[in-house]
């Protein structure tokens, strides 16, 4: 069992919804990701979504593309990313940690050396936002073959056709974009939502993970009731952006978030 698929049975066990955090690498310095990792898990995190920073996030919001920029400043590579994770897994070897980011950086590296440095740094999980099911299976060979699980997006346009597909390569978890847009936008229609769900659940087994558009603790603890996981990215970077100048206060503005979130999630179920 992956520590991804234990995780989500451990938290069915006990009645509870995952609470999964998105962070950058990098951002707003190289030095604090580890750490701010840690301050996620002591808060209530359940799993860790670390972005790699890449030049064109199309997918993205300005607040996280802003988060890609900084980050690059410093030259934080996936090679970089991989190190962080590793570090992270040297006092943690519990909390699962999925990186989501952009396929360039990983045909660079070459699929089969980014498997293997993956696999040794203790990644559980990767979303590529950019490789849809029909070109990712190469990929998926041999991030199967290191027990990493391959992360699909779901979209609120997606047919039924497209979900089945997509569910049967899924790894891990299914993520639901809750809205059409990219990161950081908002009009989260809970009850297209938890309609979206239940046709997504009727052709997969798998959690079901809904991000794009959670900005606060009541938001979070509505997703909670209809979801397995909840995702939250640009409500936390745009702490880091503001801290930017103060990175020293960062790790207690994210943990102030989380523990919220974490708080209102389980008073919710």
């Amino acid at each position: 069992m992956s520590r991804i698929a234990r995780k989500f049975s451990q938290l069915r066990a006990e009645g509870r919804k995952a609470l999964i955090p998105f962070i950058t690498a990098g951002d707003p310095i190289p030095e604090i990701t580890v750490d701010l990792m840690h301050d996620l898990v002591s808060a209530g995190a359940d799993l860790i979504e670390l972005g790699v920073p890449f030049s064109d996030p199309m997918a993205d919001g300005p607040v996280i593309q802003r988060a890609s920029e900084r980050a690059l400043e410093y030259h934080v590579s996936l090679r970089d990313v991989l190190e962080m994770v590793a570090q992270f897994r040297q006092l943690d070897t519990d909390t699962p940690v999925l990186l989501m980011g952009y396929l360039n950086p990983i045909e660079v590296m070459g699929y089969e050396q980014f498997a293997d440095k993956a696999a040794e740094a203790g990644v559980d999980g990767i979303l590529v936002v950019d490789i849809p099911p029909e070109e990712g299976g190469d990929l998926q060979r041999l991030l199967q073959a290191k027990a990493i699980d391959q992360i699909y997006l779901v979209a609120p346009t997606s047919t039924t056709e497209r979900i089945q597909r997509i569910c049967d390569l899924a790894g891990g978890f299914v993520y639901y974009v809750s809205i059409k847009g990219v990161t950081g936008a908002s009009h989260l229609d809970l009850h297209s939502l938890d309609e979206k769900l239940d046709e997504i659940r009727a052709v997969t087994e798998l959690p079901v993970g809904v991000g794009f558009g959670i900005k606060d603790a009541e938001t979070a603890a509505a997703v909670s009731r209809l979801a397995d996981a909840v995702v939250v990215g640009s409500a936390l970077v745009s702490r880091v952006e503001a801290l930017a100048e103060a990175p020293e206060k960062i790790g207690a503005s994210l943990r102030e978030v989380i523990s919220s979130m974490r708080l209102a999630m389980d008073r919710a179920e």
